[in-house]
């Protein structure tokens, strides 16, 4: 139905060369400005059905605006990711699935689920026994598939083609009964790897804004991150010559906005704090940057000399044992992670490996210290920043090496 709005929006208010400039922006200013108009005039709600409709029948027309405001938001969102250094092997939505939905129905139907209503719209119940809150309607009284209609011939499809160990759905709370009730029905039709189907919900943040108002971008916000990191780094006297500055400030950026978001229950939602973003102490995406990058300029002033000599044996200082220790529990972090896949457990890791190296540093000293007890120290800080720096890259943070 949105699409429906967004393809009658744009034929009343869409202009070509702005979809060409600016699609993500233009398309959303389409959307705003129809769902505002169709709160007023029924023929707005009217045609944004009919053109539901005539997508789902397969329609050129419909179709082919469909097709392109896809292609060009998908290219739009690959950049974007690309930032991240996230890529994706498919872009598959539920839209897909149209074809697809009306078989689905069938198969409901032979195996006796489908039930008519008056109004003729088409329900399942979960329940069995009529429970209002367990019946999930299927399908419009017009014929036309819902959501969950084309998630259920989306998830049937997928098995089809990747015989799934797992399948995760990653999306906000917002839809978990939609999942609850997705899984379910799988099971009911008699699919046992409905089992195997599970949902990752995620929270709302809240209060961020940027410069272009109250509904964020996500390339504004890596561009506000950017510039904000940029003038932090030139502001303080201690910042080095770096080869490369915004490239630089985008890795920092990011490690604060990554940190910050995967720092509580993924579940949770969050006040967005632009100064807590950028503290450059406590526990933030800065402070396990500017670990990495101290750790790694402890290697290059004195790697040559002492990295061949060194006897464990000489680590014997309770700030070594500390850090010792807490690399042991490293794979115990991730085994917790991968089993209930909540990132959280990984970010406090290494927040504190952090806090553990900063204190060693600081103690520890390898410059005029003998040449085993210097090298043992060195191996130390090197396996602290591995860590550190594998950690991080786990979380889709790439560590930097200066800043």
């Amino acid at each position: 139905m949105q699409f429906g709005l967004l393809g009658t929006g744009f034929q009343l208010f869409g202009y070509e060369e702005k979809l060409e400039s600016n699609p993500l922006q233009h398309l959303f200013e389409v959307y705003v400005q129809v769902n505002k108009e169709a709160a007023d005039d029924k023929n707005i709600t009217k045609s944004a059905h009919e053109f539901f409709q005539r997508l789902e029948l397969g329609d050129m027309q419909a179709l082919s605006l469909w097709q392109r405001f896809r292609d060009l938001s998908v290219k739009e969102y690959s950049q974007i990711y690309k930032r991240l250094g996230i890529y994706f092997d498919e872009y598959s939505g539920e839209s897909f699935y149209r074809e697809k939905s009306q078989e689905v129905l069938k198969l409901l139907d032979s195996k006796g689920l489908l039930q008519k209503t008056v109004k003729g719209t088409a329900t399942v119940d979960l329940s069995g026994n009529g429970e209002p809150s367990s019946v999930c309607t299927v399908m419009r009284s017009d014929g036309t598939s819902l959501y969950m209609t084309r998630d259920l011939a989306a998830a049937i499809d997928r098995m089809d083609k990747y015989n799934f160990d797992t399948m995760i759905y990653v999306t906000d709370k917002g839809q978990q009964k939609h999942f609850q009730q997705l899984f379910q029905m799988l099971k009911i039709m008699g699919y046992d790897w409905a089992e195997r189907c599970q949902h990752v919900p995620f929270g709302v943040v809240q209060g961020m804004k940027t410069r272009r108002g109250d509904v964020t971008f996500l390339e504004d916000v890596l561009n506000e991150i950017r510039l904000r990191m940029l003038q932090n780094m030139a502001s303080i006297k201690t910042t080095k010559e770096l080869p490369n500055p915004q490239e630089t400030a985008e890795r920092v950026g990011l490690a604060a906005l990554i940190v910050q978001d995967f720092r509580g229950l993924l579940l949770s939602d969050y006040q967005f704090s632009w100064d807590r973003v950028f503290q450059s102490r406590g526990d933030t995406g800065v402070f396990l940057q500017y670990t990495h990058a101290r750790l790694h300029s402890l290697e290059e002033t004195f790697g040559c000399g002492y990295l061949n000599d060194f006897n464990t044996a000489c680590l014997q200082e309770p700030q070594s044992i500390s850090v010792l220790q807490h690399l042991l529990r490293f794979d115990e972090v991730l085994y917790r992670s991968s089993q209930d896949l909540q990132p959280r457990h990984i970010v406090s890791y290494l927040l504190t490996l952090s806090h553990l190296a900063a204190v060693a540093h600081k103690t520890l000293q390898i410059k005029d210290s003998p040449p085993e007890v210097a090298g043992a120290r060195l191996h130390l800080f090197k396996a602290a920043r591995y860590v550190l720096a594998n950690g991080m890259r786990l979380l889709g943070i790439m560590p930097v090496c200066r800043m």
